[in-house]
């Protein structure tokens, strides 16, 4: 295993990992999930170098449109929980209430 693919992998697995542990705070669950897409996003980018065709240069990127995407929602749904419960924390939304 190369070092760029370890480091790319070791990433993904911290972002997994500080995923599932900590989960106390939606603004951390967030940052995991980002964290993991920028991950995966490094690693689609090194994979089209390593191909050496520039022409397939664009599944990066629309991951990348993807993962901004997802980023806003995530803030928009942060903000928004936090005005209709008070708190970010994960243990004061209940899902069956609407």
């Amino acid at each position: 295993m190369t070092l760029p693919l370890f480091a790319i992998s070791s990433a993904f697995a911290f972002g997994m990992l500080g995923l599932t542990v900590n989960r106390v705070h939606l603004l951390s669950a967030l940052l995991c999930l980002e964290s993991m897409m920028l991950s995966l996003f490094m690693g689609l980018s090194l994979w089209m170098l390593q191909l050496g065709s520039f022409n397939f240069s664009t599944p990066p990127m629309f991951m990348l449109a993807l993962s901004a995407c997802e980023a806003s929602v995530g803030l928009a749904l942060l903000v928004a929980s936090t005005r209709t419960h008070g708190s970010d924390r994960i243990q004061t939304f209940n899902l069956l209430q609407c």
